[in-house]
């Protein structure tokens, strides 16, 4: 059986587990306080250009999401996102049992767009409605795709304009900063927004996310919102220690590189046979349309998941590519297909 269902099937990248067994017999403080929580920080805000930054460690994406937009929302407040945003669709209203609503705005391929906020602010006219205060992006998005540098600044200039907070989920960053598509940096990203994550979870850690906080608004207090959310790891170095290896040289980016290269390998064995895809995926998600037929024969040998059906023919399902994702494996879903 090929596994193509998902990014955090395997356990961790060998040198993550090698840091982790390294480092496995130390005494160190916990909750985020340690001698490696405080390295991997200082490498990230080395990295991403905000000496100013303040970094904070969770366990999982979902967990990043709720927590930042619980601590930086007042009750009244709500957040702005695509309708096919991870915090709509696969977080079992996480944001919204904390008592935040989602403003969902519809979309065909997952982005939010400068006109979208325009149009959700003006709705949301007085006192009588919830205040969007905050947009949130994902980047990559639940369909594969990208932002460009200029759709990121056209979208921070909205929130200005409107006193809103950008804040983006980097769940699959690594797989958008290295597409062959993108003009992005770690860089720009942490200057256009005021909080966005790095995630590890998908990209070859055992465990783990990195929320960067650069606007001095939202990091009064954080730590207090942390705890009560029950997002305060006590050994939190073992978070620390993931993220220290990962940016002790590129290889946060080399995995998410290589994540892309065998997902651009699947998709043009697959556009040299004829089908077409539901997006324009330049990353590690690409979404196929097959004959019914061809996807009941194709889930005899490959996990994956069915994303929808198209009319009464046809399935779009999503293959996703991993860090540890052998050649060997896309050619033989190739050779299958």
């Amino acid at each position: 059986m090929v596994f193509l269902r998902c990014d955090y099937s395997e356990g961790a990248h060998p040198r993550i587990l090698e840091a982790l067994v390294k480092t496995n017999m130390e005494q160190t403080v916990g909750y985020g306080e340690d001698p490696h929580c405080l390295k991997a920080a200082e490498r990230i805000k080395e990295r991403i250009g905000r000496k100013d930054a303040d970094v904070h460690f969770f366990v999982g994406g979902t967990q990043t999401n709720f927590t930042s937009i619980t601590a930086f929302l007042r009750p009244h407040e709500a957040v702005i996102s695509p309708a096919r945003g991870h915090i709509c669709v696969h977080e079992t209203g996480a944001v919204e049992a904390r008592g935040h609503k989602i403003i969902a705005m519809p979309t065909t391929d997952a982005k939010l767009y400068p006109d979208q906020i325009d149009e959700a602010v003006i709705y949301h006219e007085d006192e009588h409605f919830v205040k969007p205060k905050m947009v949130y992006l994902s980047n990559t998005t639940e369909l594969g795709t990208i932002y460009k540098k200029s759709e990121l600044q056209e979208i921070k200039k909205r929130c200005e304009k409107y006193g809103l907070y950008l804040y983006l989920d980097g769940a699959r960053l690594a797989s958008a900063l290295t597409s062959s598509e993108n003009d992005l940096t770690i860089e720009d990203i942490a200057q256009l927004t005021d909080a966005f994550y790095i995630g590890g979870t998908k990209n070859g850690a055992l465990f783990g996310e990195a929320l960067v906080i650069s606007n001095p608004e939202l990091k009064k207090e954080f730590r207090w919102i942390l705890k009560q959310t029950g997002s305060m790891l006590a050994k939190g170095r073992l978070l620390g220690v993931q993220f220290e290896e990962f940016f002790k040289d590129d290889l946060y980016f080399k995995l998410g590189q290589h994540a892309n290269d065998m997902a651009k390998l699947l998709r043009e064995g697959i556009s040299a046979k004829g089908y077409k895809f539901i997006s324009d995926s330049p990353s590690n998600q690409i979404f196929p349309i097959f004959p019914n037929e061809l996807v009941a024969e194709l889930e005899k040998k490959i996990s994956f998941e069915k994303e929808c059906p198209i009319g009464e023919t046809e399935y779009c399902i999503r293959f996703v590519t991993s860090w540890a994702t052998p050649k060997e494996d896309i050619e033989k879903v190739i050779a299958m297909i």
